[in-house]
């Protein structure tokens, strides 16, 4: 069974930082691609960070400079490191694994909140 699971979400003021962590079992992880995406209230999930499994990685215009998105193969695990936070940061940030022939998974979620 395919398990994704985010962690590090949370309240941080403006200007602030967050890590995320999003742990996957029972895919090959290393020959996925992972990406970060976010839905705030009232729009559209959108893909903020992609890493292939050759380690390229993509951005967003909104979050370039700010985010870096890195994966550990032998953890298993992606990360998404999140430095001056803005308001407009905030949402519901998911997790995906994908693989062109092996489909495409999504963890529950995790929580963040910018705000003073």
């Amino acid at each position: 069974q395919v398990q994704l699971v985010e962690s590090g979400g949370g309240l941080v003021q403006p200007g602030g930082s967050l890590r995320l962590s999003c742990a996957a079992s029972g895919i090959t992880f290393s020959i996925y691609g992972m990406g970060w995406h976010r839905q705030a209230p009232g729009k559209q999930r959108e893909l903020v960070a992609d890493i292939t499994d050759g380690k390229t990685t993509k951005y967003v215009d909104s979050v370039k400079g700010r985010f870096t998105i890195s994966r550990d193969n032998a953890k298993n695990t992606v990360y998404l490191q999140m430095n001056s936070l803005k308001p407009e940061d905030t949402a519901v940030y998911y997790c995906n694994a994908w693989n062109t022939r092996r489909g495409s998974y999504w963890g529950q979620g995790t929580q963040v909140t910018v705000s003073s």
